[in-house]
């Protein structure tokens, strides 16, 4: 008998008493952790980003333009990408150069872009995480992983969720997803944290809420 057949037939053995893949699989895990209200799940949401070492930064949909501008000034962006699909209001307020989300766009070249501004697909309070789908307001993953500063829009309540998997009823798993917890970080071996490896080493979140009427 070859290692092959030994090593198939040990697999064989311990998946005998598997159930087949058409079996229900029992979802009895929670959906989500205690009983919080809109207010307190987007408070938790803004809590958990900023001990991911997000800026997290509120305001009302009147007033994103000019949040939007004077962070981007703040930062001495002289360049800005923003998706095909961002609302154009958004860098109303703002002298940076607007670059195109383009397919030929190279990483030498993203890389000289100062920010980018997107939107989101959900927002997850439980991890204090951002999902993108890579939908018209959010443009090709590469955008927010080059660049060194990310702004993200988030509307409040609606793309807000408590948990994971109130989450994935929400998105699509055939699109090209990216979630995100904080600015790109790692460490090493002695456990000293570098930021900005994966992606952009500062993430700025807008939790933008609606115009009350």
């Amino acid at each position: 008998m070859s290692s092959r057949e030994l090593i198939l037939g040990r697999v064989r053995r311990a998946l005998a008493d598997v159930r087949g893949e058409d079996a229900p699989v029992e979802r009895a895990y929670l959906r989500v952790h205690g009983d919080r209200g809109v207010e307190a799940t987007v408070d938790l949401l803004a809590e958990n980003l900023a001990d991911y070492r997000a800026l997290v930064h509120r305001c009302g949909e009147a007033e994103l333009a000019s949040v939007v501008g004077r962070l981007l000034a703040e930062r001495g962006s002289g360049s800005v990408v923003a998706p095909s699909g961002l609302d154009p209001r958004w860098l109303s307020e703002t002298d940076a150069e607007r670059v195109e989300d383009l397919a030929g766009s190279t990483a030498h070249e993203l890389d000289r872009v100062d920010s980018v501004v997107t939107a989101c697909a959900v927002a997850i309070a439980e991890t204090g995480t951002i999902v993108l789908d890579g939908g018209p307001d959010q443009g090709r993953r590469r955008i927010t992983l080059v660049p060194d500063h990310h702004i993200c829009v988030v509307r409040v309540p609606d793309q807000v969720v408590s948990s994971v998997p109130q989450a994935l009823e929400r998105i699509d798993p055939g699109r090209p997803l990216t979630w995100i917890s904080g600015p790109s970080a790692t460490s090493d071996i002695e456990l000293d944290r570098v930021e900005g490896v994966h992606g952009p080493r500062t993430l700025e979140v807008i939790l933008v809420e609606p115009v009350q009427e």
